[in-house]
């Protein structure tokens, strides 16, 4: 059996944002339409490194792909081994016969399908008119969030980025500079500021504490919530949430391991607090925003099936272009 063999380097030279939000708008698309299979996501509590390990497998009917991806989030690992927060590999199967087809680094591609969820929640639920956003975390997830954005947006006047780490966010203002010239990037001191009267804030934080409060958030603020992917964390205020038209990528796994699990098992917020899934609103099942006053919160959790669409579509670019090395397994 002969599978091809794609580096992490290989992948970042196959992918860009655009594509990336247009397959995985089809499975958002897809899973809308009950035509995905996505099993809950299966963690390995690594507690005595303050890390986990997640199996997400996916499968696209329609389409016809299948894929598992392996994926380990490890907030320590910058500082203490040098080593990314997340790393993952991802297999591609042929669901005709099972037969593998691909075996690839899934860090780039969680990062860009983590993204391009993003900036299909900006484009679906933000004000048109939307002129400054902030950035709470300035990682390698903010950045590729920030690409998304301005995919979206490229006329942005303002963005503002806060981070733990000084330098980081120096970084990620370079970024910005680099990304949109005419958009004005600063550094603020705390999140109060970063946040206040914002059009678009976007979290990307490890936090199993609130990092927004409820008195920041004005009136049209659209909330991308990225950092709350695994039981216990949050990053929001839950009064944030109960003043806020909530969209998640998946319910159920939103519920247990996304931005509203901790609000939910304290009795703060309901099933019924959930206006609708992502893909409900790119298929017309559900409304969006429907007024500049709403505030809207997008709880991404990331999805087996985004990881799909995207091993796919690097698959193809990588056999197109024959890159990769082939393996007898």
């Amino acid at each position: 059996m002969k599978v091809l063999l794609l580096s992490e380097k290989e992948i970042a030279g196959l992918l860009t944002i655009e594509e990336a939000m247009e397959v995985v708008k089809n499975a958002f698309r897809e899973k809308a339409l009950g035509h995905a299979q996505m099993p809950s996501k299966v963690y390995l509590n690594f507690s005595n490194y303050n890390g986990d390990l997640r199996a997400m497998p996916a499968y696209l009917e329609r389409l016809g792909v299948a894929s598992v991806k392996i994926v380990n989030s490890h907030p320590e690992n910058p500082k203490k081994f040098g080593m990314p927060t997340v790393s993952a590999v991802v297999l591609l199967l042929d669901p005709k016969n099972g037969a593998l087809l691909s075996i690839m680094g899934g860090t780039n591609i969680t990062a860009i399908r983590t993204a391009a969820a993003g900036g299909l929640a900006i484009k679906y639920l933000a004000k048109r008119k939307s002129k400054t956003a902030a950035f709470i975390g300035a990682g390698v997830q903010a950045r590729a969030q920030l690409f998304a954005l301005l995919s979206v947006f490229p006329n942005l006047e303002e963005i503002r980025v806060c981070d733990l780490l000084p330098v980081t966010a120096e970084s990620f203002v370079l970024d910005v500079q680099k990304t949109c010239s005419k958009c004005r990037s600063i550094v603020v001191q705390n999140e109060a500021e970063a946040v206040h009267d914002a059009d678009i804030v976007v979290t990307t934080t490890p936090s199993k504490k609130p990092v927004i409060f409820d008195s920041w958030i004005s009136e049209g603020t659209h909330i991308n919530c990225i950092g709350a992917d695994a039981p216990l964390k949050q990053e929001l205020d839950p009064a944030i949430l109960k003043r806020s038209k909530i969209f998640v990528d998946d319910r159920e796994q939103a519920s247990h391991s996304g931005e509203i699990n901790v609000p939910l098992s304290k009795g703060i917020l309901s099933d019924k607090s959930i206006w609708a899934e992502l893909g409900d609103v790119i298929v017309g099942k559900k409304s969006g925003r429907t007024s500049n006053d709403e505030i809207t919160v997008f709880d991404s959790t990331g999805l087996a099936i985004q990881d799909a669409a995207t091993v796919e579509l690097v698959y193809n670019k990588a056999k197109s272009r024959k890159i990769g090395y082939h393996i007898e397994i």
